[in-house]
């Protein structure tokens, strides 16, 4: 049976499953935290943005093109992604499925390198990262890949 790794993650938790069948239930093989990617905004950074003024006098805010707690979460994306290509390439993991958080689905995917990308199955945009494993095995579709598939 191939390895299958269910990973269930947002920008601050990641919780990486295995399972041994298309319906069989999740055990858990890893669990990750980036508390960074929770702490508010002022907290990341030591100062206040810059200011200047306009020749009419009107102040104007400098600002970073990626807020502090956004690049966190890409961090925590591409260290996930490395984790991923790292159990690939030591043929750890055959088939992935990416269940996460709406807004942090999109910054995995990006950070997947193209050979890691092929051995995902599926994709779940759902934050499941609170729930127990039971819980979580619930919530996905009956059969979480083809049994055909890919290998």
């Amino acid at each position: 049976m191939p390895n299958t790794w269910v990973v269930v993650a947002d920008s601050g938790s990641a919780r990486i499953f295995t399972t041994d069948s298309p319906t069989s239930e999740l055990v858990e093989r890893e669990d990750f935290a980036h508390s960074e990617a929770r702490v508010k905004e002022g907290r990341l950074v030591s100062d206040r943005k810059g200011q200047t003024i306009s020749s009419g006098g009107r102040r104007h805010s400098f600002s970073s093109e990626v807020a502090p707690q956004e690049a966190e979460s890409r961090a925590f994306a591409r260290f996930l992604a490395n984790r991923l290509r790292g159990a690939r390439a030591d043929g750890d993991l055959d088939r992935l499925v990416l269940v996460a958080a709406p807004e942090f689905l999109g910054k995995l995917r990006t950070a997947l390198d193209d050979e890691t990308r092929k051995h995902v199955e599926s994709e779940l945009s759902l934050n499941l990262t609170a729930l127990t494993p039971k819980e979580i095995r619930a919530r996905l579709p009956e059969q979480l890949f083809p049994v055909l598939g890919k290998h």
